[in-house]
């Protein structure tokens, strides 16, 4: 174990110090999460286990909700455990068991354990998600252990959708992750996993046998362990992080490599980043892209800064994290060094120096610094023949230079603060001694020059000097001076009044150059989170364009490629729909090209308008435009800087936006596939039979019909109508389904008030066939209000559900409807006396072509009734829903139609 080493003048990290205290205040349970890559590692199997252990060592355990799914290990180590009861909260006709969080916090026990920790509550729970439970229970005091699934992290939601093809609805948030106080793996290989799942300890054999189809590949299952791997990593590395911080303890501690690569304004700093980019790859670690910006920041060039920003946005391009920290009084090394220490970095990367030697003799070297100070670091000094790609390319885009006008009134003011000074001097002159007037006009120089900045602060400190020698040394009222200690105090008074100056002006300075940056800071931040809580693209479009044009000033545009590979606009502020030639030639060039073009750019500059791409690190996503009314360049360097880094944030927002809009795509292209085959097997299966017997029939018809009696001939004759009904239903499904899956139903429904038992009645007589064995009791209260219904479709829902519940209820058995009035609606109930549906069916019995099988008894039909019955009773504002009885066996089906606003009569209209 490594030892720890505190360094005496290094203190604790307030931050963590803060997190401690806050955790420590609030007296907040803890919480420990067990995670798994998929289903079936062992999850609650370990949560059991160190339940145990820890009930074995005196500790209060009880389990508030565990799903064993029937497997025997799993529930044998429950035993033994408390079991909290369950809340039973109806919902659609059924109940559904909920953690009871009331009972938890009455019995406050010392350990809650918590399975499923993304699951998604019943309705009418007090909170709609399982994890927010969690939180109440830890701001309680009570420790939790739950457990979770990688895919179920919500920041790595559409990674998990990329791998399997499949989008993951139930999230938790990163910060319940993030909270955690102990992450737990619990690992498993693909090939155990899958071995597991084929004996069935997993799922039942028939969802085992789907599950290896789809989401238990072994490829899938590699990718979402290594996900699962890092996140754990990370999450503990963040702790110790935090621990180290929180102790002053001097960094690095091997338990993981990083690496920190120091840029500048040096144009060889891209190859550094290169380089760091490489090591990080082979050493399959975080890197970092530092930047310290000292006192000398201001002063860099337009190209220098521009330099770093893009050196900076490169290394981000290159999944490396990019970070600026501000230089502090000491050497630069020391600042590298200690955010080393803080981060826990391992190793880093600077390039080697090509200053003279009597400069690093006045100055110091910070690569030699570096390698005297580094300690356990690895420093990789890099030399500048070995850095291969060479710089990033020069800017081609034009900028305003910003060099202000000479500003008469800051010199105006500056030479009244010097009469105010030397007026107030004389005044004070019998009462204090001559060194104090000095400060009199220093005060006004640090005034001026936090106003106004360097060069009226130097005119000031000239003229302050000048007043001095002229009012305040023998001989008095004339510059010459008579003693040599005047003499002195005059050229020492003007070497202080330079001196404060510079660094008050230098001061202003920073400060200024520290707020814009805190105002861009913000600016950026408000905008990222604005599009991280937009899922169209055309919200983005519009967020980006307006955030753009109120930052800039400017006007905006966002050109987007259309399907045959040109651009057209999308997006403006203020609207704008078209462009003009000439912005449209450089529109489309700067797409082909990726480079910038248009106006102020090395490329078509004609244009109106200056087109830069927006691009990401698969390319370029789309062209954004801006044009203003002031002449010449349209944008500052900074303002430049500043539209990079919002064009780099908004083509990340598009690309994601894309990247859903894919994995929708593919998931529809699946289920596409699914529903034709689903559709070809029911072809080829149950429309065949009865085109069989029909055929049969009237085979039979044809060639024996003088040999058939009477009743013979009936029979077959029966037979063809019979089956020829059917088939015509089957049939008549396919075509419902085709219009509810296109959305035409939505618009089609002719809605108008009826009374809903005429259409009983009317559906009734229809099934008159079908139900022929079978036992009818209606209930349909006479007093029931009108509906707004389509009597068309609603007789159609009425005649599946019938039809459903004599295909699955035995002969003699009894069917009913019934009809009643509830909270504002009319409740319509169709129950049979059959085996009624197994409860892993019930959410699915609407789903396209799914039918419940029982036995070996395979029922005839498509698997398209219930779900005609859902698309149709949707469509006219109702809802379905499917259950079983409580009183006896047997399913029951419940329409739900709203009852409608009554209509004021002609006497109550104005």
């Amino acid at each position: 174990m490594a030892r720890e080493r505190r360094d005496p003048d290094r203190r604790p990290s307030p931050e963590a110090l803060l997190k401690a205290a806050q955790r420590e205040e609030t007296r907040a349970g803890k919480l420990r999460i067990f995670v798994g890559a998929a289903p079936g590692v062992g999850k609650t199997y370990e949560m059991l286990q160190t339940a145990r252990a820890r009930q074995k060592d005196g500790y209060d355990v009880v389990a508030g909700v565990v799903e064993t799914h029937g497997r025997k290990e799993t529930e044998a180590l429950l035993e033994g455990l408390e079991v909290i009861p369950r809340r039973h909260i109806a919902y659609k006709g059924r109940w559904l068991d909920e953690m009871d969080i009331d009972a938890i916090l009455e019995r406050r026990p010392q350990i809650v354990l918590v399975d499923e920790l993304a699951h998604t509550n019943a309705p009418g729970s007090r909170h709609p998600k399982r994890y927010m439970d969690v939180e109440e229970l830890l701001d309680n005091g009570i420790d939790v252990y739950t457990t979770i699934n990688i895919q179920h992290i919500e920041s790595l939601n559409d990674i998990v959708a990329q791998i399997t093809r499949i989008r993951v609805r139930e999230t938790v948030p990163d910060s319940i992750f993030d909270r955690a106080d102990s992450v737990e793996l619990v690992d498993l290989t693909p090939e155990d996993l899958i071995a597991r799942l084929k004996e069935g300890k997993v799922y039942v054999p028939k969802q085992a046998a789907r599950a290896l189809e789809h989401f238990f590949s072994p490829a899938n299952l590699t990718a979402l362990r290594e996900l699962a791997l890092r996140r754990t990593a990370e999450q503990v590395d963040e702790q110790l992080l935090t621990q180290m911080q929180a102790g002053a303890i001097e960094g690095p501690w091997p338990a993981g490599e990083r690496v920190l690569v120091c840029v500048s304004e040096d144009p060889r700093s891209a190859g550094l980043v290169r380089y760091a980019k490489r090591l990080a790859d082979r050493l399959h670690a975080p890197w970092t892209a530092l930047y310290v910006e000292t006192r000398r920041g201001p002063q860099l060039s337009e190209e220098q800064r521009d330099r770093i920003a893009d050196t900076l946005r490169f290394a981000q391009g290159l999944k490396g994290e990019a970070v600026t920290i501000p230089g502090s009084e000491r050497r630069v090394a020391d600042d590298v060094i200690g955010y080393a220490q803080a981060n826990n970095i391992t190793h880093i990367i600077i390039g080697k120096s090509h200053r003279s030697r009597w400069f690093e003799i006045l100055h110091g070297s910070v690569v030699h610094e570096l390698v005297r100070r580094a300690g356990n670091i690895s420093v990789h000094v890099i030399a500048g023949e070995q850095i291969d790609g060479g710089a990033i390319p020069r800017k081609t885009v034009g900028t305003a230079e910003p060099s202000p006008a000479f500003d008469f009134s800051a010199y105006a003011v500056a030479t009244l603060a010097v009469a105010v000074s030397a007026g107030f001097g004389l005044v004070l002159w019998p009462w204090i001694r001559l060194e104090n007037i000095d400060l009199v006009f220093l005060a006004a120089i640090v005034g001026i020059a936090v106003r106004f900045g360097l060069w009226p602060s130097l005119f000031t400190s000239v003229l302050s000097t000048l007043c001095y020698n002229f009012f305040f040394t023998d001989p008095y009222y004339t510059l010459l001076v008579a003693r040599p200690t005047d003499i002195i105090a005059v050229v020492f008074f003007a070497i202080v009044a330079i001196v404060v100056s510079n660094v008050a002006a230098r001061a202003r300075i920073q400060a200024v150059a520290a707020m814009a940056r805190a105002r861009t800071t913000e600016s950026l931040y408000t905008f990222s989170r604005k599009l991280a809580g937009i899922g169209t693209l055309d919200d983005v479009l519009w967020v980006t364009a307006y955030q753009t044009a109120l930052m800039l000033k400017v006007r905006v545009v966002l050109l987007l490629p259309e399907k045959d590979a040109t651009i057209a606009v999308k997006a403006g502020y203020p609207p704008e729909d078209t462009l003009d030639e000439a912005d449209l030639a450089a529109a489309n060039w700067a797409w082909e090209n990726n480079r910038p073009a248009g106006r102020s750019a090395d490329t078509l500059p004609g244009a109106q308008r200056l087109f830069l791409p927006m691009r990401t690190g698969r390319g370029a996503v789309g062209i954004v435009g801006i044009d203003s009314d002031k002449p010449g360049p349209l944008l500052t360097p900074d303002q430049r800087r500043l539209l990079d880094a919002l064009i780099d944030q908004a083509a990340l927002a598009i690309e994601r936006v894309h990247l859903v809009e894919d994995m929708d795509r593919v998931r529809r292209t699946v289920e596409t596939d699914r529903l034709r085959s689903a559709l070809l097997t029911s072809i080829s299966h149950d429309l065949k039979t009865p085109l069989a017997a029909i055929m049969g029939a009237a085979g039979t018809l044809k060639d024996y019909a003088p040999a058939l009696d009477e009743a013979a001939k009936a029979d077959l004759l029966a037979t063809v109508i019979d089956e020829s009904e059917r088939l015509n239903r089957f049939i008549a499904n396919l075509l419902d389904m085709t219009r509810i899956e296109s959305g035409a139903i939505s618009t089609e429904p002719q809605l108008g008030l009826h009374y809903v038992g005429d259409i009983v009645g009317s559906a009734l007589k229809r099934a008159a066939k079908i139900t022929a064995g079978h036992r009818m009791e209606v209930d349909i209260p006479p007093e029931l209000p009108m509906l707004k219904l389509d009597p068309v479709l609603f007789e159609q829902v009425l005649f599946n559900l019938l039809d459903n519940a004599a295909k699955y209820a035995p002969a003699d058995s009894t069917i009913g409807i019934q009809g009643l009035e509830e909270d504002g609606s009319v409740v319509l109930k169709v129950t049979d006396e059959g085996p009624g549906i197994p409860p892993q069916d019930l959410e699915r019995v609407f789903d396209t072509f799914y039918r419940v099988g029982k036995g070996d008894r395979v029922r005839a039909g498509t698997g398209l009734g219930l779900s005609i019955c859902k698309g149709f009773v949707e469509a006219m504002g109702g809802g379905i829903s499917a259950g079983n009885r409580a009183d006896r066996s047997g399913a029951i089906f419940t329409i739900t139609m709203p009852v409608p606003p009554e209509e004021p009569s002609l006497e109550e209209m104005p």
